[in-house]
C-alpha cells in the first residue's frame, strides 16, 4: 500500500476495484492487478485486496492476467494483444510525438500545456492509432489551437504517410496522426464544470509535455478531482520539456479564434463526412466526443 494515503475497509476496496474497472472498459481497456492497484479510484489500495475483489465480486474476473468484468471476458484477450503491441509502438511514437509539440509550442504562444492522451498515454497504443493531445490555451483560443494544431499535424503526417492506419486514422492526403482530444481555456479550469471521475482519471492518466505548472494549479483549483484520484497529487512529468524560444502572441489576436472556428467546423464536417461509410469509427468519434463534454469543440455550431 503507497504511504500517504489511509487504508480502506475490504468492502470499500471492492467498491472501487469494481468502479474502476468498469472506468477502464468504457476506454476499451483493462489492467493487470498491480497497475490496477496503482490507479485505484480513491487512491492506490495493495495488489492483494485487488486480487482479492476480483475472486470474491461475482461481477469481476480475472482473464489474460487483467482484472476485467465478467461480462467483458471475452474481450480480454484482444485488450491484452493492444498492450503488448504497445510494449513495440509506444516509444517511437512518443518521441515522435515530444519533437512535435516542441514545435507546437513554439509556433503557438498561446497554449500553455499540452498532455499525451488516449491509448499512447493509457498503454493500449497501436501503430494504426493517432496520437491525442489534451491542450490547456489562453482565453479566446481554444479553435485557434485546434487549426493549429491540425495544420502543423497535417505536416507532420506528410512526412508519415507509410504509417499504419485504421478506419480513424485514414485520410485521403496523409494519415491522421496528431489529434486535438481536450481544450480548455485558463477560465475554463477555474473551477472545471465537470470534476467527476472520468474528468478526473482523464487527468491522472495523462502524460505532461508541457506547462505541467498550468496541470499542478488546475487540480489544486478543483479539489474534487483529487477526491477521485489522490494520486493527481502526487503526479510526476518525466517527459516534460523546457519552454522553447517561441513567436509573439501579438500575431495571434483572440479576434482570429472566430475565423478559427469556421475553419476548424468545416475541416472536422468534412472527416466525418469521409467515414460515411465507416459506422465504428463514426461510433468510436461520438462516444470520445462523449466523454469530452462539454468542453468538445463545434458541438454548439
Amino acid at each position: 500500500m503507497a504511504v500517504g494515503y489511509l487504508r480502506a475497509p475490504a468492502t470499500d476496496v471492492s467498491d472501487r476495484v469494481r468502479r474502476t474497472v468498469a472506468l477502464l472498459r468504457r476506454r476499451g481497456y483493462a489492467l493487470t492487478p498491480p497497475r490496477l492497484a496503482e490507479i485505484c479510484v480513491g487512491g492506490p489500495v495493495a495488489e492483494r485486496d485487488v486480487r482479492w475483489a476480483a475472486a470474491a465480486d461475482p461481477e469481476l474476473t480475472l482473464a489474460e492476467g487483467l482484472v476485467v468484468e465478467r461480462v467483458a471476458h471475452d474481450e480480454a484477450a484482444a485488450i491484452r494483444s493492444r498492450a503488448l503491441g504497445h510494449l513495440d509502438a509506444a516509444a517511437e511514437y512518443v518521441e515522435m510525438t515530444v519533437g512535435f509539440v516542441r514545435r507546437l509550442v513554439a509556433v503557438a504562444p498561446f497554449i500553455t500545456s499540452v498532455s499525451i492522451a488516449g491509448s499512447l498515454a493509457s498503454g493500449g497504443f497501436r501503430a494504426s492509432d493517432d496520437v491525442d493531445l489534451n491542450l490547456i490555451v489562453e482565453d479566446g483560443h481554444r479553435h485557434l489551437a485546434y487549426v493549429v494544431v491540425n495544420l502543423l499535424g497535417l505536416l507532420h503526417a506528410m512526412r508519415h504517410r507509410a504509417k499504419p492506419v485504421d478506419d480513424l486514422t485514414r485520410r485521403p492526403v496523409a494519415p491522421r496522426l496528431m489529434t486535438v482530444n481536450l481544450v480548455l481555456e485558463r477560465s475554463q479550469c477555474r473551477p472545471l464544470q465537470r470534476q467527476d471521475e472520468d474528468m478526473a482519471f482523464e487527468l491522472f492518466m495523462s502524460e505532461p509535455l508541457f506547462g505541467f505548472e498550468a496541470l499542478r494549479e488546475l487540480v489544486l483549483d478543483n479539489p474534487a478531482l483529487s477526491e477521485h484520484f489522490p494520486q493527481l497529487l502526487e503526479k510526476r512529468a518525466p517527459l516534460v520539456i523546457s519552454t522553447p524560444r517561441r513567436l509573439n502572441a501579438r500575431l495571434y489576436p483572440a479576434v482570429l479564434d472566430g475565423p478559427a472556428r469556421q475553419i476548424g467546423w468545416s475541416a472536422w464536417r468534412y472527416m466525418q463526412w469521409t467515414r460515411r461509410h465507416r459506422p465504428e469509427a463514426l461510433a468510436r468519434v461520438a462516444f470520445v466526443r462523449s466523454t469530452m463534454r462539454p468542453y468538445t469543440l463545434f458541438d454548439e455550431a
